[in-house]
């Protein structure tokens, strides 16, 4: 029986772990996937991802490839029965992140990005057709037994193990990890169409809260759009789930057979479930094997994502000696708490969808329209949710957790976004010189941890970029203003933009960086060997 030895196995290569293995690769670590499907899964699941997942997934080395497979939205809205508007949100092509406030999109599209840039980066072994049957741990590796599809056994030894393998994950199963099941789900039809003709939809995303029939419309990528139907009391699911059910109920939308192609018609059941433990020994979950949530804030894939950023950088700082294994405790720490606030906000939304009495529902319409009065044009969307304990220097203490915004920065007569230009990674943000304060030895482990010492300087500043240090533009002058606006002179950027902590004055940015490292809990030498960004 065959053995393969592997510094982190992923189980599962949808979305999630797709993109693990990669933001690993990066960081120059061996990764294996096991995928049970012999071939990529070719229907959509989600729709969309928002600004901030945008920027993440930018990170894996795809940005390049979302024009071509992505479409802004321009907005979202709930209206009632009668077209008035309960919701109304506006979407800008240039959101806080550097990306799109929202962003549409054909998943099959999305994993061939992700499974292109998986094959041009070393270190990456993907085994399609390869179940994995038993799992067992000793000493500081951990041994899968994998089933072929021809029914030969394997075997991968792994330092870390990380079950992305779904709502049914057989890793999470395994385990026996207890899971929280808020007991809210209702049953929908899923229709997703190709249009023959480009049709412009204002705005791309429309809830109609109508007791008769709620109902979901929503872009999917150029050229394909998604309706979802509620199942209504007393209607079967035999009855709903039907092709002549689906053309019945898009015709009112002007979609028939001579307009579109259907290449999907499904029901589903959504639930509100997260794992209450994300980490047992040396196995983790990611993505739908840690948390499943209703549809209507499109936080399930978005959630994925934030997972696997967060978890990458702590695997490679544990793997690499610059962190204690301690620290991926953190992992589940930070994103179950934050998984839990994106469920909870989304059976919220969803009581006030899946109404199908109609008293209640001209009970809400009333109310919602009564607190809209006076208000005029549409709410822009809500920045991303800070972390709220964890791996933070003070957690609570804006803006300690915070997503630091993204702007455009110039380094030496080449301008862009900030990540582009700078890199990714640890990122210090001064608006003085830091070496001074940092002195050799924090210099030594800021560079051990591959981080971008940056100061920031205004337009038509001279630039002095030199050892340890680059001077940056401040072109819109956004990262300026987002220090005074927190009485800072510096802030510590994690490499999954969550902000560590902010200093003001030389002393207190020394004390900054010596509480990074002390939380990091691995003596990390001064003089080791940095991971790639």
């Amino acid at each position: 029986m065959s053995t393969l030895d592997t510094d982190v196995a992923i189980v599962g290569n949808g979305p999630i772990g797709a993109a693990l293995s990669v933001l690993l690769a990066e960081r120059g670590r061996r990764v294996t996937v096991l995928e049970r499907r012999p071939r990529p899964y070719l229907l959509p699941r989600a729709t969309s991802f928002d600004g901030e997942t945008a920027r993440l997934l930018a990170a894996t080395g795809i940005g390049a490839g979302f024009d071509r497979i992505t479409e802004p939205a321009n907005g979202y809205q709930w209206r009632t029965a009668a077209g008035q508007t309960l919701l109304d949100i506006s979407f800008s092509a240039q959101g806080r992140y550097g990306w799109p406030d929202a962003n549409t999109m054909h998943q099959p599209a999305l994993e061939e990005l992700l499974a292109a840039r998986a094959a041009s980066l070393p270190g990456i072994t993907v085994l399609r057709g390869h179940r994995v049957v038993d799992i067992s741990e000793e000493e500081e590796r951990v041994t899968l037994t994998v089933e072929g599809d021809d029914g030969a056994p394997s075997t991968v030894r792994a330092r870390w193990v990380v079950g992305c393998d779904g709502a049914n994950s057989f890793v999470r199963e395994h385990l026996g990890v207890p899971v929280t099941d808020l007991g809210f789900s209702y049953e929908w039809l899923l229709c997703d169409v190709e249009l023959h003709e480009s049709r412009a939809f204002t705005p791309t995303n429309v809830q109609i809260c109508d007791p008769a029939r709620p109902t979901t419309l929503v872009g999917s990528g150029p050229g394909h759009r998604r309706w979802e139907f509620m199942r209504l009391p007393g209607e079967s699911s035999a009855e709903l789930n039907r092709e002549e059910t689906a053309w019945r109920l898009l015709k009112p939308f002007g979609v028939t057979p001579d307009t579109a192609t259907l290449l999907r018609s499904t029901t589903y059941i959504f639930r509100a479930t997260w794992a209450d433990e994300w980490r047992a020994g040396r196995v983790l979950l990611a993505g739908d094997a840690a948390h499943l949530m209703p549809p209507f804030a499109g936080q399930g894939m978005c959630s994925g994502i934030r997972d696997v950023t967060n978890l990458a950088w702590k695997l490679d700082l544990t793997l690499s000696g610059l962190a204690d294994a301690s620290v991926l405790d953190t992992y589940g720490e930070e994103r179950r708490q934050h998984v839990k606030e994106s469920i909870l906000s989304s059976v919220q939304l969803g009581r006030v969808i899946c109404v199908t009495d109609p008293a209640d529902a001209a009970e809400r319409d009333a109310t919602v329209l009564a607190s809209r009065r006076g208000r005029t044009g549409p709410a822009e969307p809500e920045p991303a949710k800070p972390l709220s304990e964890g791996l933070l220097r003070r957690p609570g203490a804006d803006p300690a957790g915070a997503v630091v915004p993204q702007g455009r920065v110039s380094v030496q007569g080449s301008t862009g976004l900030f990540d582009d230009v700078v890199g990714r990674g640890f990122v210090l943000l001064t608006t003085d010189d830091p070496r001074p304060a940092l002195g050799a030895d924090r210099s030594s482990f800021l560079r051990a941890l591959s981080c971008h010492v940056v100061r920031l300087l205004p337009p038509g500043a001279a630039e002095d970029t030199g050892q340890d240090l680059t001077d940056v533009i401040d072109v819109d002058g956004l990262y300026r203003a987002y220090l005074a606006e927190h009485d800072a002179t510096a802030v510590l950027v994690r490499p999954d933009y969550h902000v560590f902590g902010a200093a003001k004055g030389a002393e207190d940015l020394a004390a900054l960086i010596d509480e990074l490292r002390g939380r990091l809990g691995a003596s990390a030498p001064t003089g080791a060997v940095s991971r790639a960004a």
